[in-house]
């Protein structure tokens, strides 16, 4: 049997995306196996979000043909969408596609195995006006699902590059995710993520800016789906009526991962973010107020052009004042194509350290702060894993909180409730209430 290799770089979108390839691979016969292992073909599902993750393609593409000098090397995804000409440089890769069509994966493979030949089919993604149909029916992960419902993005931040990379917006059928999960609520999943390259604009390219309010009333209202959830959110989306819908639905997880990248406004408007920290809060305030628990998340970047001493001191107070529950932390990276690449106040490698560092403590302190809310109660958890040569299980609550408790192999995929009894770094500790 011909056996097929995935190295997968990148967001969740990859991820799913690379699930949907694999299953091609599956239903044509193909063995799937690990990434490491000697294969006939390896797909590398490339990232392209900094030079950085380029780098990481380029090396695995090389290690995937040590291991097998007469493999067949496909590169898909953003980085061979807007490097096609590098990709194509490199003499050890086989067939080049970019963030479209991906569903002829298997066949060019083949065509550029049997025919010895190499094959570039990456088109001009900015005239794509259609979400590319690629399905996930059965899933590594067994108690939560990620479905992608878009495709694209038009907000053009100064930093980055994914528009290039994923082109317009594209916003899924409805009644093709809706389908999707009730397939997945039928093999006992419980939990739906909501994935995009940019969620808040679905429907966007369809005139129709109630189409997420739909879409999760009608997921709500499917039998065994009890949480959904959303991967990222731009803030803007979050209105009154927007939070009616979701805590109408009962469904909705509390936990919201809203990417801030800066607590300043004038380093927002070079960032080319389209709010400001005021806006931000009146959206925090205005989710807590509907959702008390809510862990509210978000993305910081240090050390972007033009950040002063003052900017950054202004950023540290607003994340102070708002109390994330968690921060993740970036040091910014120019990335060649992108505006603020070229701009000429670029700051210097051991500023962005350090101001790295006070906002990754802060952050650890922040999320102490949310957990231990929590010490002595209850809460409700969706197990997932035995962890530990199976001596505790592990899952999160609809705030996104790691918890562990005792081993249940049984308990895999259930909602159980948990009394807290102590906090170890991150992991919430306690038992099953019976």
């Amino acid at each position: 049997m011909t056996k097929v290799a995935f190295h997968t770089l990148g967001c969740k979108v990859n991820q799913y995306e690379t699930e949907a390839m694999e299953k091609m691979f599956f239903n044509a016969d193909y063995q799937l196996v690990e990434k490491e292992d000697i294969a006939d073909i390896y797909i590398i599902n490339t990232c392209t979000v900094t030079n950085i993750s380029d780098r990481k393609s380029r090396q695995f593409i090389r290690r995937a043909k040590r291991n097998n000098k007469d493999a067949i090397i496909a590169v898909v995804g953003c980085y061979s969408q807007v490097s096609p000409e590098e990709i194509e440089g490199l003499e050890e890769v086989d067939v080049i596609i970019g963030t479209s069509n991906r569903d002829k994966i298997v066949e060019l493979c083949e065509r550029a195995k049997n025919n010895n030949e190499r094959i570039n089919i990456v088109s001009e993604i900015k005239y794509e006006k259609e979400f590319e149909e690629i399905k996930v029916d059965d899933l590594k992960e067994k108690t939560r699902a990620y479905i992608k419902i878009q495709d694209g993005c038009s907000q053009y931040c100064s930093y980055c590059i994914i528009p290039y990379a994923r082109g317009p917006i594209r916003s899924r059928d409805i009644d093709d995710v809706i389908n999707e999960v009730e397939k997945l609520s039928k093999s006992g999943f419980k939990e739906i993520v909501l994935t995009g390259i940019h969620i808040a604009s679905y429907g966007v390219d369809m005139n129709d800016k109630y189409m997420l309010h739909r879409l999760i009333r009608k997921i709500s209202e499917i039998p065994g789906i009890e949480r959904i959830r959303f991967s990222s959110i731009e803030p803007r989306l979050i209105d009154e009526e927007f939070m009616k819908v979701l805590v109408d639905s009962g469904k909705v997880c509390d936990h919201f991962h809203l990417s801030l990248q800066s607590g300043s406004d004038s380093i927002l408007k070079v960032m080319n973010r389209k709010y400001t920290t005021k806006e931000f809060e009146e959206i925090v305030n205005l989710i807590r107020e509907y959702m008390p628990e809510a862990a509210i998340t978000t993305d910081i970047i240090v050390g972007f052009p033009k950040e002063t001493d003052e900017n950054f001191q202004e950023s540290y107070e607003f994340l102070e004042k708002i109390g994330f529950s968690r921060l993740h932390v970036f040091k910014y990276s120019p990335r060649e194509g992108t505006p603020a690449a070229k701009m000429k106040e670029q700051i210097d490698g051991n500023i962005k350290n350090e101001r790295s560092a006070k906002l990754i403590e802060l952050g650890k302190e922040n999320t102490r702060n949310f957990n231990e809310k929590y010490l002595g109660e209850r809460v409700q958890v969706l197990i997932e894993e035995n962890i530990d040569e199976a001596e505790y299980m592990e899952g999160y609550t609809s705030n996104y909180i790691r918890v562990r408790t005792d081993f249940d192999i049984e308990l895999i995929g259930e909602i159980v409730e948990v009394e807290i009894e102590e906090l170890n770094g991150e992991v919430l500790t306690g038992k099953v209430i019976i």
